[in-house]
């Protein structure tokens, strides 16, 4: 049953940052009320049933994973790309899981991750300005004048490929793809190419082992073949996602049925916003990206709103301060938190806070984005705290978007195959390595 959230501030009554300029109110109308009448995307039971996981992984009882494309493409939605991002979140699973000690939660930036804020709403290019591509969701990355209109007739269009992504995602994690030892012979295959350095031939080994006791005990319940796969993405376009929040029919109580998982990014947390006041309302694990800016009041303020009720898996805060400052700016967002005796997901995004320019090409360094994970676990290692989870961008292909690594991309390779829509993402086997580094983390801890 679609929600009626009229009890809240009316649709329009509140700031809502980083919008499209819709041209066409009527158009965009008429596209709300059919999205309103579509079944929903997810369903609430799954969304509860995340909430017990990101609790979990609060606790320090699971380790959050959570990956996929900076921003999603009509194009790109095809089945061998959707097939090799989770064939790569699937392997880093495996991984993390022997590293940590404890079940991984496998959540996809995935099936709706068609929407980017923008630093500015316009374009220059050799004195042209044209409004900023915003993702597909609102109109096409094309420089011309006609492409950058915002369409909202591509908000069906995003609905319709997530619904076909879910599809195909739910099809593989249940139907065999997922097997354990299939996905751990992938790993072993990265490791006889070259992918990695022998520092994490003896983690395999132990790996193998440990299945390989598994098969011989007769250990082959369900859990060995099949796997959870959440979904997540950016709640930023409000019209859709008010069109998608439903009312569940077991509890009475609003839910948006377009993700699993939907955040708040730091660009559009501001407490009065309509960004903040529609999470507020709907039930899902919510989360919210914290900047280097972000004061321990800024937090706790974010909480109250978001949390009155101290729900247990209720709130994730994902951290990306860059890696030269999140030493000096995590521990006082941490140590208040926890002072108050709330429970939280601490979440690290290396991604966002390393962005750097190469000669008008954005990209990342693979050891900055390693540094900045390195210091999120020393934080928490000296305050005594959990650290929760990672949050990456990342593809399956062989991209060449972000330099370093184990594979040796430097800036002049940036040019070979640069194919991101919007920020640069790590590559296959970049994401691989990140596994690896981090189950040593993980161990340690």
């Amino acid at each position: 049953m679609s929600a009626d959230l009229s009890t809240g501030p009316a649709p329009g009554s509140l700031p809502a940052a980083q919008q499209p300029e819709w041209p066409d109110p009527a158009a965009l109308a008429d596209v709300e009320r059919q999205l309103a009448a579509l079944p929903p995307l997810v369903f609430a039971a799954e969304c509860d049933a995340l909430k017990e996981r990101v609790a979990a992984a609060a606790r320090g009882e699971a380790f959050w994973l959570q990956g996929g494309d900076c921003a999603e493409t009509f194009a790109g939605a095809t089945a061998d790309a959707i097939r090799g991002k989770l064939k790569t979140l699937l392997q880093m699973a495996v991984v993390l899981t022997y590293g940590a000690s404890v079940p991984v939660v496998k959540v996809g930036r995935i099936a709706g991750q068609f929407a980017k804020p923008r630093s500015s709403g316009m374009e220059t290019r050799d004195g042209v300005s044209l409004p900023s591509y915003r993702g597909d969701a609102v109109n096409d990355i094309a420089f011309t004048s006609e492409a950058r209109v915002p369409d909202p007739r591509r908000l069906l269009q995003v609905y319709n490929t997530s619904a076909a992504t879910l599809n195909l995602l739910r099809a593989h994690t249940q139907g065999g793809f997922a097997d354990l030892r299939q996905v751990h012979e992938w790993n072993k295959g990265f490791l006889r190419s070259g992918g990695a350095t022998t520092r994490y031939e003896q983690m395999a080994r132990d790996i193998d082992r440990a299945i390989s006791f598994l098969h011989a005990v007769g250990a082959e319940s369900e859990t060995l073949h099949r796997v959870d796969l959440w979904t997540s993405h950016e709640q930023l376009l409000i019209e859709y996602e008010r069109a998608l929040t439903r009312i569940d029919s077991r509890t009475g109580t609003p839910y948006n049925t377009s993700a699993h998982f939907v955040w708040i990014g730091e660009r559009t947390r501001q407490l009065d916003g309509a960004h903040v006041d529609l999470a507020a309302r709907v039930r899902n694990p919510i989360g919210v990206k914290l900047g280097p800016t972000t004061s321990p009041d800024d937090a706790l303020a974010l909480m109250d709103k978001l949390d009155p009720h101290r729900e247990p898996g209720r709130l994730t805060f994902i951290i990306r301060m860059g890696a030269g400052k999140i030493r000096d700016n995590l521990p006082p967002l941490v140590e208040k938190i926890t002072a108050s005796g709330r429970q939280v997901l601490w979440v690290c995004d290396p991604m966002h806070g390393n962005t750097i320019d190469v000669g008008g090409v954005k990209t990342r360094r693979f050891d900055d984005v390693m540094e900045e994970v390195r210091g999120f676990f020393d934080v928490h290692r000296a305050l005594g705290t959990v650290p929760g989870g990672v949050h990456v961008e990342l593809t399956g292909d062989d991209v060449t978007e972000c330099i370093g690594g184990a594979g040796g991309l430097s800036e002049p390779d940036l040019k070979f195959r640069y194919e991101t829509a919007c920020d640069p993402r790590l590559n296959h086997q970049q994401s691989l390595e990140l596994a690896f580094q981090v189950a040593e983390l993980l161990a340690d801890r």
